[in-house]
């Protein structure tokens, strides 16, 4: 359904300062700078939201010059259908996914809020058997993995991040401090030989898979990883748009996608529709975004079998209010759209 309006588009930019140093394989940070996008009715607000990320060269000044650069085509639309919108500005933004995501998510959320009915809901989704998300735990000090793992205990999930000489050390300790499943993730920081190893270690020690252990441009390492590990293999870093999809399957067992790196809800749904179509598990992730961005990811959820959706979790303050994950289980937002609601800055 398409709905008539004047629009406007507005930019906040915001820290999100995290609990702990968050470290991978390749980085650590202590604050997630992210760009939320607000489009008004003069009724309604709905927001969508980009972290940023120096793997995939995505600063909030080439966020927000990539949104500007279509605002007067955002404002001077005559009527609201998000997939539309999404398709009209994916021609001209063909290489900012980023800005292209947090537009997007404002849409799909502006949308439901003037429908009065929660997006899932307009997709016609059954909400009452969704999966649990996992609670991440970056690479740190061996002490300080128990420690953030025993401040949040009742997680039914646990993803930890390795990359490190000590990563099966790190699982077989942490073992000893919960019974819950764990997932891991390398950020393309093992190899095969490692990779082949390390599963079945890992698979003795409650580990459910493992997720992107090599670089995402080693295809052939890929394959013979699929052919012969003992446990499945989820594709991150090797699944960032839509047309990645395809080449996920013999090399992966499921995709993680994430709505920043392939430019929203509206592309997202293609791709699990396609995964599903090629017999891939299908999982979406975060990438630390506050509440705003899960609340997007929190439509999607009956549409999963997986799902990464802790990044509000991870924050020291939130932002916004809207979806809420506890120990990880959803709890939808009161208020139709995603159901977000932006907090003033403190």
């Amino acid at each position: 359904m398409a709905l008539s309006a004047a629009f406007r588009l507005s930019i906040h930019l915001r820290d999100l300062p995290l609990k702990h140093p968050f470290t991978i394989s390749r980085s650590t940070i202590t604050t997630q700078p992210t760009v939320i996008v607000e489009l008004s009715d003069g009724i309604h607000s709905g927001f969508g939201e980009a972290t940023t990320n120096d793997y995939y060269g995505m600063t909030s000044q080439r966020i927000v010059a990539a949104i500007e650069s279509v605002r007067d085509e955002i404002e001077s639309m005559p009527y609201l259908n998000p997939s539309e919108l999404w398709a009209r500005l994916h021609d001209k933004l063909p290489d900012e996914p980023f800005g292209l995501c947090a537009i997007d998510q404002a849409a799909y959320d502006l949308w439901g809020k003037q429908l009065s009915t929660p997006v899932h809901q307009l997709w016609e989704l059954d909400i009452n058997h969704l999966p649990v998300s996992n609670f991440t735990i970056g690479i740190d000090t061996l002490e300080n993995m128990i420690h953030k793992l025993q401040e949040v205990p009742d997680w039914p999930v646990y993803k930890i991040k390795l990359g490190t000489a000590d990563d099966l050390k790190i699982i077989t300790e942490l073992r000893q401090h919960t019974t819950a499943t764990f997932r891991v993730d390398a950020n393309c920081g093992w190899t095969v030989d490692e990779t082949l190893v390390n599963a079945r270690q890992l698979r003795e020690l409650g580990v459910e898979f493992i997720e992107q252990p090599l670089p995402a441009e080693d295809l052939d390492g890929s394959a013979r990883v699929y052919q012969h590990s003992v446990l499945p293999i989820m594709a991150d870093e090797s699944c960032i748009t839509e047309r990645d999809v395809k080449s996920c399957k013999d090399r992966f067992h499921g995709v993680n996608i994430k709505l920043v790196k392939c430019g929203g809800l509206t592309p997202a749904r293609r791709m699990i529709q396609q995964a599903r179509e090629l017999g891939l598990k299908v999982m979406v992730g975060c990438m630390t975004e506050s509440t705003v961005g899960i609340s997007a990811i929190a439509q999607l959820l009956p549409l999963l079998d997986f799902v990464d959706m802790d990044g509000a979790e991870l924050l020291a303050e939130d932002i916004a209010s809207g979806v809420r994950v506890e120990r990880g289980s959803c709890h939808y937002s009161p208020l139709p759209g995603s159901g977000v609601a932006l907090l003033p800055p403190t």
